[in-house]
């Protein structure tokens, strides 16, 4: 009896040995495996020395182009110039610009949305597969044994949810409603950057007719003081004249001068709208006029901004997003219900028993009938988002009318302004001829030629100002009421 105790202890003993070897050796190769990196590893470590290069006197104050940037002054010098209308700079800017684009893959990141979503009513079908080895080890006497047995098992199932307390569906509305804030969104930005153009575009009109007013104004002070010297030589005039046309025409170059650079600044600007290289200015093609009238009164002008304008339609879509998303969080503890079907098959590969298959199909019911008031909570909350977008609806309806409002009364304004303009260019033109002519026949003075071509350069300017005013009032009312034309 003893002998035998004696030699079941021995057994037991040699196999614990072998089992603390073998964890042993597993623990010592996985502890010199994460002590030596593996290749990817090595390429991901910097290299000292490297480092030490890069910080370096010499390498201090270097800069890394990565960003494709111009290197040189000649990659950003202007060698083309090119003419365009508001109709071709408006149609470049779509093209071109960023926010345009992202609006667009918004549209259509939002329209795989509703499919995503209804992928969630459709029937789930789904195939699991398992191969599997188990083994145990058995110790007889000295020698170690191990009994395996391999198995392989597949299954097939199929569910379809026919009860989820309206879940599903306002998923599906609330992507719906998705994408249509994503297009209003799009138009939004649209809109927004038609103004912005169109602003840019009568700005550069602006600065393109003040370098020629200027220019005009040049013209004319050169000629008066052609007239002084005249009179000068011929006895009738004085050397004073003649030195008030040289300070009238050194004004009138500084003027042409300030022109120019504001000319600069607008081409600069619009270029920057529409996004081109930076090689290219733009000049304007379009002349300055009237473009057209506004057939609608104040009235029906709010009225057609409230049913046409983007952002009115965005608040409403949030709130309709909202109450499907309210709907959504009071399901969570709802019952849902669902009928499924299984197919299983199943073999043991290690003997020569047949596979065995079963199926099974049933409905299910699942409810979450306690969840802490997280439910009621989300769907709280989403009441209170319906209140906020209603508030937002309010100020955003409010802010539309007095955009419609103030651009209303500019149009009306400025209308009047290029009727009273005209005529005083007109008038003007008129009495800068009197007042040479009187200045010629020794009847009048320098200063009232001066004072003429003045007011002849002040009643050109006011001119354009005025239309370009009107245009612009004009181009608000048509981006306040969504109308291009």
């Amino acid at each position: 009896m003893n002998t035998n105790l004696t030699k079941l202890r021995a057994i037991q003993f040699k196999a614990i040995c072998v089992i603390s070897a073998l964890i042993l050796s597993i623990a010592s190769g996985m502890a010199a495996a994460a002590s030596i990196p593996s290749a990817d590893a090595r390429r991901l470590q910097p290299d000292r020395s490297m480092l030490l290069a890069q910080n370096t006197p010499s390498n201090i104050g270097k800069i890394n182009n990565d960003l494709n940037l111009p290197k040189i002054g000649a990659d950003v010098q202007i060698t083309n110039t090119k003419s365009l209308t508001l109709k071709d700079a408006i149609d470049i800017a779509f093209r071109n610009n960023r926010d345009v684009q992202v609006a667009r893959l918004a549209v259509d990141r939002d329209t795989a949305g509703i499919r995503s979503a209804q992928a969630d009513q459709a029937l789930q079908i789904g195939l699991t597969s398992t191969l599997q080895n188990q083994g145990s080890p058995v110790i007889f006497g000295t020698q170690a044994t191990t009994s395996t047995n391999s198995n392989v098992q597949g299954q097939l199932q199929a569910t379809y949810i026919i009860l989820d307390a309206g879940r599903n569906s306002s998923s599906v509305r609330a992507a719906e409603d998705q994408v249509k804030f994503s297009k209003l969104d799009l138009l939004r930005i649209e809109q927004k950057l038609r103004g912005d153009v169109t602003t840019a575009y009568y700005d550069l009109q602006a600065a393109d007719s003040s370098v020629i007013i200027n220019q005009a104004s040049i013209t004319d002070a050169k000629r008066s003081l052609s007239d002084a010297q005249l009179q000068e030589k011929a006895g009738t005039g004085t050397k004073f004249d003649i030195l008030r046309a040289q300070v009238q025409l050194a004004t009138a170059d500084q003027n042409l001068v300030n022109a120019q650079g504001q000319q600069q600044t607008a081409r600069k600007n619009i270029a920057q709208l529409l996004s081109v290289d930076d090689n290219t200015e733009f000049t304007t093609a379009d002349t300055v006029r009237e473009l057209g009238d506004w057939r609608y009164s104040l009235e029906e002008s709010i009225v057609l901004a409230y049913k046409k304008r983007p952002e009115i339609q965005q608040q409403l879509v949030n709130r309709s997003i909202s109450q499907q998303q309210q709907i959504i969080a009071a399901a969570a503890d709802s019952p849902q219900v669902s009928l499924f079907a299984n197919y299983n098959l199943g073999k043991t590969l290690t003997d020569s028993t047949s596979a065995q298959d079963s199926y099974s199909v049933g409905a299910q019911l699942s409810w979450s009938f306690w969840d802490g008031g997280a439910a009621r909570a989300n769907s709280d909350r989403q009441k209170v988002n319906q209140e906020i977008n209603e508030n937002q609806l309010t100020t955003q309806r409010n802010q539309i009318r007095f955009e419609i409002e103030r651009a209303f009364y500019s149009l009306g304004t400025n209308k009047k302004n290029i009727t009273t303009a005209t005529q005083s260019l007109q008038q003007a033109e008129e009495s800068l001829k009197l007042a040479r002519l009187r200045f010629q026949a020794g009847i009048g003075t320098q200063t009232d030629v001066i004072q003429a071509q003045t007011e002849l350069a002040t009643a050109r300017g006011n001119r354009v100002s005025a239309i370009l005013n009107y245009n612009r009032a004009l181009a608000s009312l048509r981006v306040a009421t969504v109308l291009v034309e």
